[in-house]
């Protein structure tokens, strides 16, 4: 397993890094480094043998988070915001079809697999949809809205 990154190297997060619980003294999934942000190389690891794990120190945040290498890119490459992450939930706002095959009617909800940030037309996505997985412009795609639930209202006869 060859290492891509190098002890002293600044490099930026591609997706959010949430605790693990690794992190003492705050709650399992609260947001450690926001995606975008530039830290240094301190360490270089593996895990099972199979994931090489990078020990980066992020300077402006005052933490040093473990992360692994498809987390990271040189942080001299250019950077291109998304609107979404990988496992985020997101719908469609138009009906996906492939041949005339609508392969996810608008509205329907699936999850980003992968960021594709790289392409000369754009941000893209992989999106696991029901039965399929598609690669999706990002105006094609929009966050679910959460479901409001309404205080219920008094009548006179609750009165």
């Amino acid at each position: 397993m060859e290492q891509r990154f190098d002890f002293g190297e600044a490099v930026r997060l591609t997706r959010n890094v949430r605790n693990d619980g690794t992190f003492p003294g705050l709650e399992i999934g609260n947001l450690l480094i926001k995606r975008g942000s530039v830290g240094y190389v301190m360490n270089v690891g593996t895990f099972l043998q199979d994931q090489v794990i990078y020990t980066v120190n992020f300077l402006d945040h005052g933490r040093v988070v473990g992360c692994r290498e498809e987390e990271l890119q040189p942080a001299d490459e250019t950077w291109v915001e998304s609107l979404f992450e990988t496992r985020e939930k997101v719908v469609t706002r138009y009906t996906l079809a492939v041949n005339g095959e609508v392969l996810a009617a608008a509205g329907t909800e699936g999850e980003v697999f992968k960021v594709l940030r790289d392409l000369a037309d754009g941000v893209q996505y992989h999106v696991r949809f029901p039965g399929h997985t598609l690669q999706v412009p990002e105006s094609c795609l929009e966050a679910p809205v959460p479901c409001k639930l309404e205080a219920p209202t008094r009548s006179e006869a609750d009165v």
